[in-house]
């Protein structure tokens, strides 16, 4: 399909599409089908697109529902892994295959649970952050390169429905009708921009890449605790979320659906002496709500129940390493301060002279553990060694380390 010139300013308005090209396929759910998929897909030429779509915010976890794949003279086809969960064959038939995705990370690892790992990757979002696109989502990028408008009136819905909605299924395809050809535009902007050996290098950590560890202490990622004072308060917060997440994990529905974050602050914050003192709390009022009462009652006894010290102190991060916040590094070590502020000075002006988002030309987590603690080598040489330990690419290592040097030099 031939790129339309457009841009949001000027030139003709973008083209709706709304449906795909070949129609919506069927969904492939037997077998058979699968083999009659793989079969088509091989023998099909060029990358392949692909996209898997979940049900964040109504399953607990992260995996896939829906998988969409698209490769010239194949056509679309939509899988559905519920029905087959075993889709290694189709991973191994396509593991060749250059796979172009929009934004990668999120989708590669409920394909992997899949079976479904590539050796190769275009990535259409992290080329467009690389190319110094402002607004990189798919329907944006669509309709600025291609001159293309897509609908996005599905993208947050539970795609654990079945079955799924012929609505939806025009949508899912639609996801991947355009792909192949955002990743040629964009390809050819980034051989413009000499920036094609940095994507390649960025999509190649993407495929080795190892998988995030756990967070610590995820339960104070709870929205409105920092209203909650006082450790015993905390540890209250703490075994609440750990019920509600063995109920998630247990029901397979996202947290949210059991308990809201506002819900649980609030029955922290009410200081009830009994379970009826739960009774009127925000959030807990509703029939089916009520009869969970019991349950969080439960779990507010066990934190009361805590000694002193197994009770979680009021801030994380208090050892060696940096604070969480970095307003309190001045308080903490004001050298270390500066550094960081030097350093993200000197990475502020090469984003800019590049025209790449500073946090894709260097990880800012790994940036703020340099300043903390450089290396005891801060010549650029040894700064290039620390990056380069830090899982930093070496193009990242090349544009940055000698500003680094200077950044922890002072």
């Amino acid at each position: 399909m031939p790129p339309v010139t457009a841009t949001p300013d000027e030139g003709p308005p973008a083209i709706p599409l709304v449906v795909p090209r070949d129609g919506t396929p069927e969904v492939t759910e037997t077998v058979a089908a699968l083999d009659a998929a793989i079969a088509a897909l091989r023998a099909g030429s060029g990358p392949i697109a692909v996209d898997a779509e979940r049900a964040s915010g109504f399953r607990y976890g992260q995996r896939a529902y829906l998988v969409q794949l698209r490769r010239e003279g194949a056509g679309t086809f939509l899988i559905d892994p519920v029905a087959l969960p075993a889709l290694a064959g189709l991973g191994q038939a396509l593991r060749s295959t250059e796979w172009v995705l929009h934004a990668a990370s999120q989708d590669l690892p409920c394909l992997a649970e899949l079976g479904l790992v590539p050796t190769k990757l275009f990535d259409t979002e992290l080329a467009a952050r690389l190319l110094g696109y402002e607004r990189v989502g798919l329907a944006t990028l669509t309709e600025r390169v291609l001159g293309y408008a897509l609908a996005k009136e599905h993208s947050a819905a539970d795609w654990s429905t079945r079955p799924l909605p012929p609505t939806w299924l025009a949508y899912a395809a639609l996801d991947v009708e355009l792909l192949v050809d955002l990743r040629a535009a964009l390809a050819a902007e980034l051989d413009d921009a000499g920036k094609r050996s940095w994507a390649e290098q960025e999509f190649a950590w993407l495929i080795d890449a190892p998988p995030p560890p756990p967070r610590a202490e995820p339960w104070r990622r709870v929205s409105g605790i920092h209203r909650v004072r006082g450790r015993r308060s905390l540890g209250e917060v703490r075994e609440l979320w750990e019920e509600r997440d063995a109920l998630a994990r247990q029901r397979d529905v996202a947290p949210g659906r059991v308990l809201p974050d506002a819900t649980l602050v609030a029955i922290v914050q009410a200081q009830a002496t009994d379970a009826a003192g739960l009774s009127g709390v925000q959030g807990l009022t509703g029939p089916r709500m009520r009869r969970t009462v019991s349950t969080w009652w439960r779990a507010l006894e066990r934190a009361r129940a805590l000694p002193e010290t197994d009770l979680p102190q009021p801030a994380a991060g208090a050892g060696d390493g940096p604070p969480a916040s970095v307003a309190r590094w001045a308080d903490r070590d004001p050298e270390a301060a500066a550094r960081l502020q030097r350093a993200r000075t000197a990475l502020a002006e090469i984003g800019a002279e590049r025209n790449v988002p500073v946090e894709n030309l260097l990880e800012p987590a790994l940036v703020r553990r340099l300043a903390w603690s450089p290396p005891a080598d801060a010549s650029p040489g040894g700064v290039a060694r620390a990056l380069a330990e830090g899982n930093a690419r070496p193009w990242q290592v090349e544009l940055t380390a000698p500003a680094l040097s200077d950044a922890f030099a002072g």
